[in-house]
């Protein structure tokens, strides 16, 4: 590629690329000495799982290591500890080391899903702000002031409504920064969300002598329901751990006009080739169904394997289109002593609902369907002594059969 294919290669999808000069000059400076850019991304391992949302700034970091540079993947051990106040109303609770080194194995095992791991550096921020002493870090405050802090939306909007902030908190876009100086990053990858982190970075960088990086931010994916980003509290997230048939059914779920936007940010399509694709769909000459199919392969292949998305395909007409039962269905043994169970609370036993209250919710929404018939009535019984066992079915894709068995 020419320098300036690598750009439209590197930033597609990009929200911010500041400043975009200096990425051409670091290409450039790369190409002539042979010297690899060092590309960062870092990570707070607050949770066990990466979703999607996730692996649209793993995927930018992908497309720079096929490019020959090196990419850091950085796990925030000693910045998980104090929180990031990113997008937080209230402090944050810290996480133990013990939640932390936990989360990061994970971590670890999930990025090589994307990236290659052989040419993936891992580190630790613990290495090195562990190793700071007290005027270590009276030097680092010293570099920012209060008023550069205060500019960051989060802080500015608590302080306005006088909820509490936390002096540690203050300290985190210092620590990321100082991540930057340690490891002399050429670029910092980030979500939008991250943006003043990212900045401060370069602030810090210069305030150490350290050439300042270029930063470039992505955007944050929206989730299943296509409004809130895609959250693992929401409900509305794509695991990429999660089973092939659970991932595939799942992008089949989205609507047609957030398929687009999957496509831009999950896949390696140039911006010709989505809009062309979509430009077929709207002239009727092929289905969106089978557009929103190739794309939940793409999806599935990426973190899985080709054949096993094409399995989720057969799997997922086999199931839905023609309305079949999967073949490999969990089953519950339900223990009665009555003739009559009342489906509310089956729901419950059995798992597919936390309480009755959601139970009755799941039942008046239309959402639960007994053998294959939906059920509305939040009164359902079923009679066990005339069904020894009956397939639930929760949304599109839980599916539980359930084998009655009469004690006492």
């Amino acid at each position: 590629m020419t320098i300036d294919e690598q750009i439209a290669f590197l930033t597609k999808g990009c929200v911010d690329v500041i400043p975009a000069e200096e990425l051409k000059k670091k290409l450039e400076h790369s190409a002539a000495t042979g010297r690899p850019l060092r590309v960062k991304l870092g990570a707070d391992p607050t949770a066990p799982d990466i979703h999607l949302g996730h692996s649209v700034v793993i995927r930018k970091m992908k497309a720079f290591q096929e490019l020959g540079h090196d990419v850091i993947f950085l796990i925030g051990d000693f910045t998980g500890m104090i929180g990031d106040p990113t997008g937080r109303n209230t402090t944050r609770p810290p996480l133990t080391g013990e939640q932390i080194l936990a989360n990061a194995e994970t971590y670890k095992t999930q990025i090589f899903k994307l990236l290659d791991p052989d040419k993936t550096i891992i580190e630790f921020n613990a290495n090195w702000l562990n190793a700071f002493k007290p005027e270590d870090f009276v030097r680092l405050t010293a570099k920012v002031t209060l008023a550069q802090i205060l500019e960051r939306d989060d802080f500015s909007k608590r302080l306005a409504a006088g909820v509490p902030i936390s002096l540690h908190e203050l300290l985190y876009p210092l620590a990321q920064g100082y991540d930057s100086v340690a490891l002399k990053a050429d670029v910092e990858l980030g979500g939008t969300d991250q943006k003043f982190n990212l900045l401060m970075g370069r602030e810090i960088q210069r305030a150490y002598g350290v050439e300042a990086q270029v930063i470039m931010t992505t955007p944050l994916l929206e989730g299943l329901d296509g409004v809130e980003k895609m959250s693992k509290s929401k409900n509305n997230y794509i695991g990429i751990a999660e089973p092939a048939d659970d991932m595939y059914g799942k992008v089949m779920s989205i609507s047609d006009e957030l398929m687009w936007r999957y496509y831009g940010l999950l896949t390696d399509l140039t911006h010709a080739e989505v809009a062309g694709l979509k430009a077929d769909v709207e002239a009727g000459r092929k289905h969106p169904r089978d557009a929103k199919s190739e794309l939940a392969k793409k999806i599935v292949a990426d973190f899985h394997s080709q054949a096993e998305a094409d399995n989720a395909e057969s799997e997922f007409i086999r199931r839905f289109r023609e309305h079949q039962i999967p073949v490999d269905v969990a089953t519950f043994n339900a223990e009665v002593s009555k003739q009559k169970i009342k489906l509310v609370d089956l729901l419950v036993d059995a798992g597919l609902a936390a309480s009755k209250a959601e139970a009755r919710r799941l039942i008046e929404g239309g959402g639960i369907k007994v053998n294959q018939e939906r059920v509305n009535d939040t009164a359902h019984e079923i009679d066990t002594d005339s069904q020894t066992e009956v397939m639930l079915q929760r949304g599109r894709l839980q599916h539980l059969q359930v084998i009655f068995k009469r004690v006492g």
